[in-house]
């Protein structure tokens, strides 16, 4: 069976010539004898790989020196008690901006540890823009603000940076780390599960800033830590070292295309051929406000719950796969992310053409 155009929101699509250099190595990695599963990451051998991981993505995104780099365990929602556990703790309270599934669990999670508070919310408008700059009631003297930069499911994105001042910002990237330069000076964390745009499943990946270190409850478990993680560069325990080693190939597959600056040049393409194709007809409905939409997760519904299942099991047998909606709001949904080809889109919009030729509404 030949490949087909996976447009999963995570595990996604990975560049093909990293799964083929992966493949290569798979059973000798640089004449080591063991495939890179298999080795000690106490091994030189390993340590290299993980140190050129971390530069690479430093150099990929312009992290600054006074910044640490974790490699993690336990997904992106394990960082919705980690980031309380370490930050929650001088006047221990929080504001938090909601704007979809994730930054509301993330904030439901923070409530157990201080007084956290909604900065802003669109739940009211399930969710179909984020909140603007002017909606937003930050607290000065809350320890840190936490936002989703992209939402996954509802298919939305901030086009700005919140202006926090003193109070360290936190981001969950997840869905759009990698896909556009960001300036990380302005956060005090990020944060992001790498089977969207960098990874296999099983690595999340931390930047936080070093004054922010060493803050931790007492009660904060110790994998939990990042100041412990930070001081065993990120090798307190084993790592996920085979998702590190597959996110150091995709840093360099970047930089060989020419950086964040040429990858956001790519997205922006072939979001703008898609959402083209949506205003151009009247059959797909896409519901994101227009200044919210996502570059990397794209929503449209027919407006039928049978169409719609029709779609994505008739766009399946022509090798577009994993299109329908999440369950909590239904419809399609196209996630474009890095490794997705402009091919892959077009493909797409022909078969949403011809689709929609053969299935006249009643």
């Amino acid at each position: 069976m030949e490949r087909v155009f996976n447009f999963s929101a995570g595990p996604s699509m990975l560049p093909e010539c990293v799964l083929e250099k992966a493949a290569s190595q798979m059973m000798n990695y640089e004449n080591s004898g063991m495939s890179v599963m298999e080795m000690s990451h106490r091994s030189p051998v390993y340590e290299k790989i993980i140190t050129e991981a971390e530069s690479l993505l430093r150099k990929v995104m312009n992290i600054p020196d006074n910044y640490k780099v974790l490699f993690l365990q336990g997904g992106a929602s394990t960082q919705f008690a980690a980031v309380p556990l370490n930050l929650l703790v001088e006047n221990k309270t929080a504001d938090y901006i909601l704007s979809g599934q994730f930054s509301s669990k993330a904030y439901k999670e923070a409530q157990k540890y201080g007084d956290v508070k909604a900065a802003a919310s669109t739940k009211d408008i399930n969710f179909s823009a984020v909140p603007t700059k002017e909606s937003l009631q930050l607290n000065p003297n809350a320890d840190y603000v936490h936002m989703c930069f992209n939402n996954t499911i509802y298919g939305t994105k901030f086009y700005y940076i919140p202006e926090t001042g003193e109070v360290p910002l936190v981001a969950d990237m997840s869905s759009c780390i990698l896909s556009e330069p960001v300036d990380v000076s302005k956060f005090g964390l990020i944060y992001a599960g790498a089977q969207k745009n960098m990874s296999a499943a099983g690595l999340t990946v931390v930047i936080v800033r070093e004054d922010l270190l060493g803050k931790a409850r007492p009660e904060t478990p110790t994998m939990l830590d990042y100041k412990t993680m930070a001081d065993n560069g990120s090798m307190y325990n084993t790592p996920p070292t085979y998702c590190i080693y597959i996110a150091k190939l995709v840093y360099e597959w970047i930089l060989s295309l020419g950086g964040l600056e040429e990858m956001k040049k790519r997205n922006e393409k072939k979001a703008a051929l898609l959402y083209d194709y949506l205003d151009s007809q009247d059959y797909y409905v896409a519901p994101v406000e227009k200044a919210s939409r996502s570059m990397m997760n794209v929503t449209f519904v027919t407006g039928d719950a049978d169409l719609d299942k029709k779609f994505a099991s008739e766009a399946a047998t022509n090798g577009l796969v994993n299109l329908k909606g999440h369950r909590s709001v239904g419809g399609m949904r196209a996630s474009i992310y890095n490794a997705m080809p402009y091919e892959g889109v077009e493909k797409l919009v022909s078969f949403m053409k011809e689709f929609a030729k053969n299935n006249p509404k009643k």
